[in-house]
């Protein structure tokens, strides 16, 4: 599968998401023709950047202020695929929810209501549509430190707006050591309109393009571009992300404090908790008890498990890949004692087919003690029954 990588290491704004696109291979015509529909003929060239050749987009248009349904009019006249003017619609639905939420109910869009923003949604929204790629990650994205100055004075950066776009996502953040705006609120929106897979869960890939989309400023020592790169990821691999291993020794706790303090981690966050019967010094029984998380939340887990387990110490081995599988969720109807219930299961996915199956705990063992049944009879109707859903599934598309 093709993924697009954007790396905006040092932020992002329109026509440097545009830029990078066309780096990549993004149809220029294309994108030149629904540019122009919407603002005027682009200038599309190719600059340096401290010493990085990137291109630069220029959308040369007019200063103009409009309504958010003045904006999505001249979306809907833009001559661009259906697709794309369909997510430029959604992009500038997320500018004008952030910037309602900022500055209240009003009548017009601010800096994001020009022209030139305008075209650089269509034209960025446009080149992703040519691509036709299965999915879009975004490294983390540097937003920029201290004050700028915009349609109300001097602001803060990041700007109000970029952090409320920003908010409803996951998309991982950090300021930078530069001072001024490098995330704008269209970058913003853009980004967030675009990510369909998480940083942290990509697999294994081959690069297979890379381009650079160029900003307008040239600070010396810093190339102020964005990258984008077009990736082939093995489908067939199973993903990763990389998490926290917290051990500790305990010879001085219950198994009744051990196992509230499993539930207690597992309720904070964690991964996965276990604890492992061990001999330890001078020949005492204890435990090894170990802890699975993101790295998020190592410190908050790590105080919790000294503060459940009495330990002065907790080990921490930082960063380590974990292979997961693609996980999916279903549900099947089963009968027993002449009853129906529809039961959750969960699924494991390895090289595009299921390889494990289990039925939800918590729901089955409440439904056996509805039937007074031992849970064992239904965890194993479930998992019959899921599998039977799950073969029907497969065995669809080869009969169609």
């Amino acid at each position: 599968m093709r993924i697009l990588v954007l790396d905006p290491f040092h932020g992002a704004a329109g026509d440097m998401i545009t830029g990078a696109l066309l780096g990549c291979g993004a149809d220029q015509k294309q994108v030149a023709r629904a540019m122009r529909s919407v603002a005027g003929e682009p200038a599309i060239s190719t600059v340096t950047r401290c010493g990085i050749s990137a291109i630069k987009v220029d959308t040369r248009a007019t200063p103009a202020r409009r309504t958010l349904n003045e904006v999505l009019a001249r979306c809907a006249e833009a001559d661009a695929p259906q697709e794309a003017k369909a997510m430029a619609d959604r992009v500038f639905a997320r500018i004008g929810a952030a910037e309602e939420r900022v500055h209240g109910t009003r009548t017009h869009f601010h800096e994001v209501g020009a022209d030139d923003a305008v075209a650089d949604v269509v034209g960025a929204c446009t080149a992703l549509h040519s691509l036709g790629v299965g999915g879009v990650a975004v490294l983390p994205l540097t937003l920029g430190r201290g004050t700028a100055r915009g349609g109300h004075g001097t602001y803060p950066v990041p700007a109000p707006a970029t952090v409320h776009i920003l908010e409803s996502t996951d998309i991982a953040t950090c300021l930078g050591d530069e001072e001024g705006e490098l995330c704008t609120p269209t970058g913003a929106a853009l980004l967030a309109e675009f990510v369909s897979v998480q940083e942290n869960g990509l697999i294994p890939y081959t690069i297979r393009a890379v381009g650079y989309g160029a900003g307008t400023r040239d600070p010396p020592g810093t190339p102020n571009v964005l990258r984008a790169m077009i990736v082939e990821a093995d489908a067939t691999a199973m993903p990763r992300d990389r998490v926290d291993v917290l051990e500790t020794n305990v010879d001085d706790v219950s198994g009744e404090v051990i196992a509230h303090a499993i539930v207690r981690i597992m309720d904070a966050g964690a991964r996965d908790a276990s604890a492992i019967p061990s001999i330890m010094k001078k020949g005492r029984a204890g435990h090894l008890f170990r802890v699975i998380c993101s790295q998020e939340k190592t410190a908050e887990i790590a105080e919790l498990m000294a503060r459940e387990l009495g330990t002065l110490g907790v080990r921490c081995t930082p960063a380590v890949h974990r292979f997961i599988a693609e996980r999916t969720e279903g549900q099947v109807e089963v009968i027993l004692n002449g009853q129906r219930r529809v039961l959750p299961f969960k699924c494991g996915w390895m090289g595009g087919s299921v390889y494990t199956l289990k039925a939800e705990f918590e729901p089955a063992r409440q439904y056996a003690e509805e039937l007074n049944l031992p849970v064992r009879d239904v965890l194993q109707a479930v998992t019959e029954a899921g599998w039977g859903l799950v073969r029907k599934q497969e065995r669809a598309p080869h009969e169609k």
